[in-house]
């Protein structure tokens, strides 16, 4: 097959018109193109006033390639296609009587138990939380009855912390083994829409999402695994440096020499219990700060102009960096065009926010979080569990300021860089529930953290216009944009430091930061143990 990049169209093309392209582009007969196969397809918005057009990466299945190449030596747009199947690098023997344990069921621990499961691993899935039809219940008992369930929430149960976002299926990982191709694939065979296949930001959205997380669980099952629900790691066994096995909540234990710990970054009891058991952990730099929201009608016109509301191209994006006086950078997160801002606590008497998006994008408010980065050495010294603790003093202050009820701390922008509590909305509704209560925010973050912010947001207004219009609505807080600690690993085994056999994984290990990063980092680790215990069985280790 060739690669063919950078072709451009305008965004209004037929459908023919894509084949015609490429045969002219190529100066071939049309005869002689056997096949095509859409691999990527995005736009340029940045000039909002000029004409959008589509470029297209294309795989191309020609009659005479090697004419083709020949002629087009020198032009870097025609080049041999990659192989971006996946190959698997193990497969279990029949005889295999140990299992693989699998500590979470986010996409980590999803992608890293169906990769066991495909090589004939058999793993054991743990998941503290439920499946996804009783943890949508719960979590829903949340955003409109106030009721929090600690094991069953935004946080924990089956699909992790990315089942209840926007379900953005893109990163800046380097991936040069195409994993995010088959983290991709593995979601259209389970039911997603093939489209994420090519589009540039390709999304799910929760509702679809659950189903595909789902089908997913299945498979696994199918192919040997079991899933079990409701089932909380309380304690790790370790015996003369190397992991033997897991204890549950019920006092069950389950031995096994190779355990994936696919935590999330909420696993706040599990990162002690792991400290008290020596296994090497370190403080990380993460962010915190609040969501924003702005009518995604002002965000469409400021980022595509002419093109806003155009079906083709759907509620618009941003990404946004402010680099403040005292030193802070400021950053745009995890935004959800279209979306609502959701309650995203996992624990009694703390408020935290996260935004959310629904495949359709279609709801009348796009929020981001607006963050500040913070690191261990200046921010919160005292070691690994320092940014834990942080977290939990800031989340406990966003429910005092909230009113203890769950709402959400919230001011409108303009009063918070004037310094003012807000004591009534203008145009721009919160879409955060339970509800919000109005006040002043800076009590929520530290001075360093609200200076920057406040600094930032008319900076941002010169980026994109109306971003600083008074009546934006700022929610507190955010503070769970990645874990607060890495699980650290060996570079080449993928296990723990100190523990053998231990494989720290995913966003909570603090090698992941969104789906597609983590379901990635899933299958790397699945790989790596899939190997060591064919490797051990080998040396007469077990």
């Amino acid at each position: 097959m060739i690669r063919l990049t950078e072709l451009s169209l305008p965004l209004e093309h037929p459908p023919e018109a894509l084949r015609a392209a490429i045969v002219e582009r190529l100066r071939i007969a049309d005869a002689d193109l056997l096949d095509y196969r859409l691999f990527k397809r995005s736009y340029d918005a940045r000039k909002k006033h000029a004409e959008i057009t589509f470029v297209y990466i294309l795989d191309l299945t020609l009659r005479d390639e090697a004419a083709v190449l020949a002629r087009f030596a020198d032009d870097v747009h025609v080049r041999p296609a990659p192989d971006t199947a996946y190959h698997p690098v193990a497969q279990a023997p029949g005889d295999l009587g140990e299992r693989p344990v699998i500590v979470g069921f986010g996409p980590c621990g999803l992608f890293a138990a169906l990769l066991l499961a495909q090589m004939g691993f058999r793993p054991i899935v743990l998941e503290r939380g439920k499946d996804v039809r009783r943890r949508t219940k719960d979590t829903w008992a949340l955003w409109r009855k106030r009721r929090l369930t600690p094991e069953s929430n935004v946080q924990f149960g089956e699909g992790g912390a990315g089942l209840f976002s926007d379900g953005k299926l893109y990163s800046q990982i380097k991936d040069p083994k195409f994993y995010g191709r088959k983290v991709m694939e593995e979601f259209v065979k389970a039911g997603a829409p093939e489209e994420i296949l090519y589009v540039s930001k390709p999304h799910i959205g929760t509702f679809r999402l659950t189903g595909v997380v789902a089908a997913m669980r299945e498979e696994i099952r199918a192919l040997g695994g079991e899933v079990r629900f409701e089932s909380r790691v309380s304690d790790v066994l370790i015996e003369a440096g190397r992991i033997a096995g897991v204890v549950l909540d019920d006092g069950q234990t389950i031995e096994s020499r190779y355990v994936v710990l696919a935590l999330g970054h909420s696993s706040r009891d599990t990162f002690r219990r792991l400290h008290e058991r020596g296994v090497y952990l370190e403080a990380k730099p993460f962010s915190i700060g609040f969501r924003i929201e702005h009518p995604q009608s002002l965000i469409d016109v400021a980022r595509l102009g002419k093109y806003a509301g155009h079906p083709q191209l759907g509620a618009a994006d941003y990404k946004l960096v402010h680099h403040a006086r005292n030193g802070r950078a400021v950053y745009s997160f995890c935004m959800c065009p279209g979306g609502t801002v959701v309650a995203a606590t996992s624990e009694a008497g703390r408020v935290v926010t996260n935004g959310m998006s629904q495949y359709s994008r279609n709801e009348r408010n796009a929020n981001a979080g607006i963050v500040v980065g913070i690191h261990p050495e200046q921010d919160f010294p005292g070691g690994p569990l320092a940014g834990v603790e942080l977290q939990e003093r800031l989340e406990s202050e966003a429910y005092r300021l909230g009113g203890e009820d769950y709402s959400a701390p919230a001011q409108l922008l303009g009063d918070f860089i004037k310094g003012q509590p807000s004591e009534a909305l203008g145009e721009v509704l919160p879409s955060y529930q339970p509800g919000v209560k109005l006040c002043d925010l800076a009590p929520s973050l530290p001075a360093y953290a609200i200076e920057a912010i406040r600094e930032a947001l008319p900076a941002f207004g010169k980026k994109i216009r109306g971003f600083d219009r008074d009546d934006a609505v700022l929610t507190g807080i955010e503070t769970r944009t990645s874990s607060p600690l890495r699980i650290t690993r060996d570079v080449h085994t993928l296990q723990s430091l100190n523990t053998r056999g231990l494989y720290p994984a995913g966003e909570g290990a603090g090698y992941a930061g969104g789906i597609l990063s983590a379901g990635v980092d899933g299958i790397r680790v699945a790989e790596a143990l899939a190997q060591a215990m064919l490797a051990d069985r080998q040396d007469g280790t077990r």
